[in-house]
């Protein structure tokens, strides 16, 4: 029995050693250069708009943007934590939310530079797979299908991670495909330009394939099923809705529709999907037309604390964080998913800490990351109160401590089911015309205390 059990252990710890990797997820950094330590509520910083910032402290508020404290502290978390990563994946938005007119193209350039610099000098032996986001091009949200000056000049900046093939599709689009560093012939990471389907964008509206990425998408993963590869999917504007907005899609409704359809027709060579946007911590879900699933998309959460501006939205901030992810290095299968976040308020009144928030497998007992695992997930928190909570807690990377009552599960879980803009309707119809808020509200809370007793 002592001899089966050693040679368990060998097996696990060759496996530990030689197949498992790891890689880092960072998204939504925000940078707010203004951001100002003063007791003045309208010279906090620019990010905050018309709203007063009343305790401004050195690593941020809950309603500005980055100061370059906070990112220069998680670029360096990330190292203490993890320094030796396989890769990282930096999915884009380095730019403050401000007014158009308080950028320039330069002032964007400046800050991709600023924040490229110091990832550079944090892991200059580290291959990063970067993304642009809606807010790194001026005016924000209009990324166009064409080479133009922040597409070129971005490129020369991410020269050191960039092979020299993909510099021809960013700069015709700011989209591009490589294989996995030291891992070639077994998989690799597409990096897309979803900022081209962003319902926001006017410059691509009337297209049908802007760009031609779906087309080159889809030759990606064809090339790849042909190969033997398996393949990561990376970008910044997600497909679906928003889940802390009901009714809020991020994709033009012809792109969202296009997009689900590749993932369904190629779906056997994804092993995962890697997006940001939100600032919040999430998942959706891709089935096939019999309902199995099939894919799974990873949310990270933002290092940018910010509070989201969008009308209807409560409690629209986060305390910073960011993702490590564990994965199978024969086959990108994702095996685990650890994120760590700062307490914003803690840190702004002792010191800046970095601490695990939670752990995929641990938090919810899911074997892995597979979509098998996410779905058995999402069906926990659509039947169970208490993972319920735990994930909406998640959610908000520990800012937003309230009861997620009947509504909230239905904008969450409706969400993260449906991507497809139709099944969301009636999710979310079905979900709202079978409760009784009375009812339901009673229910949650003795399922509340159920919880805290378990605990």
């Amino acid at each position: 029995m002592r001899t089966v059990i050693f040679q368990l252990l060998a097996v696990y710890a060759a496996f530990t050693s030689s197949e498992r990797g790891y890689f880092w997820h960072l998204t939504d950094l925000h940078l707010d250069p203004n951001y100002t330590v003063t007791t003045d509520p309208c010279k906090v910083c620019p990010s905050a708009g018309d709203q007063p910032v009343t305790d401004a402290g050195k690593w941020g508020n809950y309603l500005c943007d980055s100061p370059l404290s906070l990112i220069n502290s998680s670029i360096h978390a990330m190292k203490s934590i993890l320094p030796d990563p396989d890769f990282i994946l930096w999915t884009g938005d380095d730019t403050p939310h401000v007014p158009n007119e308080k950028l320039s193209e330069k002032a964007v350039l400046d800050i991709v530079e600023l924040l490229t610099t110091l990832i550079l000098q944090v892991f200059p032996s580290t291959k990063v797979y970067a993304a642009l986001g809606n807010h790194d091009f001026h005016p924000k949200n209009q990324l166009p299908t064409e080479n133009n000056s922040i597409y070129y000049g971005v490129s020369n900046l991410w020269g050191p991670w960039l092979k020299q093939e993909s510099i021809a599709t960013f700069l015709r689009g700011a989209f591009y495909s490589e294989q996995v560093v030291n891992l070639e012939n077994v998989g690799r990471i597409v990096v897309l330009n979803t900022n081209l389907y962003y319902d926001s964008n006017s410059i691509t509206a009337s297209m049908e394939d802007p760009g031609g990425q779906f087309v080159w998408l889809e030759n990606q993963l064809s090339d790849a099923s042909q190969k033997g590869e398996k393949v990561y999917i990376v970008g910044h504007v997600p497909p679906g809705y928003f889940e802390k907005k009901r009714g809020k899609p991020w994709f033009r409704e012809n792109f969202n529709k296009r997009y689900i359809e590749i993932i369904q027709k190629h779906h056997k060579v994804i092993q995962g999907q890697f997006f940001g946007h939100h600032h919040t911590d999430s998942f959706r879900m891709f089935y096939s037309i019999s309902g199995d699933p099939v894919g799974s998309m990873f949310i990270a959460p933002g290092v940018s604390p910010w509070k989201t501006t969008l009308p209807g939205v409560t409690n629209g901030a986060n305390n910073p964080g960011i993702r490590v992810f564990e994965y199978n290095r024969k086959n990108l299968q994702i095996l685990d998913m650890v994120t760590y976040y700062l307490n914003l308020t803690f840190a702004n009144l002792e010191s800046p800490r970095w601490e695990k928030e939670y752990r995929l497998t641990e938090a919810f007992l899911v074997p892995d990351g597979s979509p098998q695992s996410m779905h058995k997930l999402l069906d926990k928190i659509s039947t169970n109160q208490c993972f319920l909570q735990k994930y909406y807690e998640y959610n908000s990377v520990s800012y937003d401590l309230e009861t997620c009552g009947e509504s909230c599960k239905i904008d969450h879980v409706c969400a993260i089911r449906e991507v497809d803009f139709t099944n969301y309707d009636k999710c979310v119809k079905n979900g709202s015309s079978a409760s009784n808020p009375r009812f339901q509200m009673v229910l949650v809370m003795v399922m509340m205390l159920i919880c805290q007793l378990m605990e």
